[in-house]
């Protein structure tokens, strides 16, 4: 049969089907192919799907003429690196910056463009490392943050537009970002000096925390592993593996089409848990940072009594965990935000359009043994008031456990109306138990279950230090 005579429309369908190479191949068949292949509304179609493109334009986000003259320069720009892997890292920044674009522009803009080729060569010469290959194309598309400390409200010290963002406690506060080239330099030589690793080691230091409380992410260039410090990284350069190291694949295999290291599997897990509102920002005052402290379940509770509403969720925080002496102490912070409904507190029928907090209750278990049971007034020294319709009461506290993963649950003790003028007897409002653990790029708890085998070291434990 003449494919020719089939007609312009059924072989449009066909070359959409090929896909980008195949059109280019059979523009050489004939005129007519040359004309068919040379449609714009084709090449628009190969730019959307394979880079997420909506207009025609260069990896510098410079103009260009036409679709099909754009994905020529993009694959010429990335001949080097394995197509499916300039796509994969393609989608993860273009979901990152679609979420911040619509949510976060003040951090969207601290975003840098992507290092050149002969940058990312200069930089592998001075650090004398040779970066994994998803890593590698991860800064063909963006050089990292531009992040200027400051004065931010409180008096503390950093800056709250790191793409990866944190939590607070009393006085620390965590705001992690991800390092241009060059800052990696400066950091990587200071740092792996300071901490005496061997000459041979392939660590450098790609992300940390713009604030008071030092938090450092390491990538071993070697394996792609990406590793967070503990209490004990000065001292002893303790550190936990981010990813469970099954997961790693073909980092520096450029033969292949399945090469993912850590911190490509790390901003795409990032990315699924901003778009899906696993993640959100939080607002204080007039500051806004991406907040880690999970807001669905199942890493977060929620529990409803006489009106008032109680959600928590926790995290794990490796910088203040100490993992040096067996069983270990995993140091965790948690969030409680709490809330009262339009229709106010309700007490035997009766509403009451307020109502105060006095006293809490906490049952604290390591795995499932209950290891501490704690009752006390306030919480961190306030007895908040609830008022219908009004914003959560947030506070942070924190938790040691001897194990990796536990539990916290309990209750509040609540009067309406006022401490001052209570309008009914004291009732508790139950706090549902949320968990205290690790947790792995799909939000597993025990990786090891997932992957049928028992790991040395660190490498059971799960995938997320880093927000946690």
């Amino acid at each position: 049969m003449n494919l020719e005579s089939v007609g312009g429309l059924a072989v449009h369908e066909i070359l959409t089907k090929v896909g980008p190479t195949g059109a280019a191949s059979a523009a050489s068949v004939s005129k007519r192919f040359r004309d068919w292949t040379a449609d714009e509304s084709l090449w628009s179609k190969f730019c959307a799907d394979d880079l997420q493109l909506s207009v025609p334009e260069d990896p510098f986000g410079n103009p260009i003429s036409t679709f099909k003259e754009a994905y020529k320069i993009w694959r010429e720009s990335f001949g080097m690196y394995p197509w499916p892997l300039v796509m994969r890292v393609r989608r993860c920044w273009a979901r990152l910056k679609c979420w911040l674009s619509e949510n976060f522009p003040e951090a969207l803009a601290t975003l840098r463009k992507g290092a050149s080729e002969d940058e990312i060569k200069e930089f592998e010469k001075k650090l004398k490392v040779k970066l994994p290959l998803p890593t590698r194309v991860l800064y063909r598309f963006c050089d990292g943050q531009d992040i200027l400390s400051k004065k931010i409200s409180g008096g503390m010290f950093g800056n709250p537009l790191g793409l990866i963002g944190g939590y607070c406690f009393y006085e620390s506060l965590v705001n992690v970002y991800l390092l241009p080239l060059s800052r990696i330099i400066l950091e990587t030589k200071d740092i792996v000096h300071q901490l005496g690793f061997s000459r041979r080691s392939k660590y450098i230091v790609v992300a940390t925390s713009s604030t008071n409380t030092e938090k450092i992410f390491f990538l071993n260039c070697t394996n792609g592993q990406l590793c967070v410090g503990t209490q004990n990284l000065a001292t002893d350069g303790e550190m936990i593996p981010c990813v469970p190291n099954a997961l790693l694949s073909s980092v520096h295999d450029s033969g292949g089409s399945q090469q993912q290291d850590a911190l490509l599997l790390w901003l795409e897990e990032h990315g699924r848990r901003l778009h899906n509102g696993i993640i959100k920002l939080r607002e204080e005052g007039k500051i806004r940072s991406i907040n880690q402290f999970p807001e669905e379940a199942p890493h977060c509770s929620t529990a409803i009594t006489n009106g008032v509403q109680v959600r928590a969720s926790a995290v794990l925080v490796p910088e203040f965990s100490d993992l040096k002496h067996k069983p270990g102490e995993y140091f965790f912070s948690y969030s409680i935000r709490m809330s009262l409904s339009p229709e106010g507190c309700i007490i035997n029928g009766v509403s009451s359009g307020s109502c105060q907090l006095y006293w809490r209750h906490w049952i604290i278990r390591a795995n499932d043994a209950v290891v501490s049971d704690v009752n006390g007034e306030a919480v961190i020294g306030k007895y908040p008031l609830l008022l219908p319709g009004e914003k959560e009461f947030v506070y942070e506290s924190c938790s040691h456990l001897s194990s990796s993963s536990g539990s916290i649950e309990g209750s509040f003790t609540f009067v309406s109306g006022r401490l001052a003028d209570p309008k009914s007897r004291p009732f508790e409002v139950e706090v549902a138990r949320f968990p205290l653990q690790l947790l792995d790029q799909r939000g597993l708890v025990q990786v090891e279950r997932d992957l049928g085998r028992l790991s040395k070291s660190f490498e059971f434990e799960l995938l997320e230090p880093l927000w946690m």
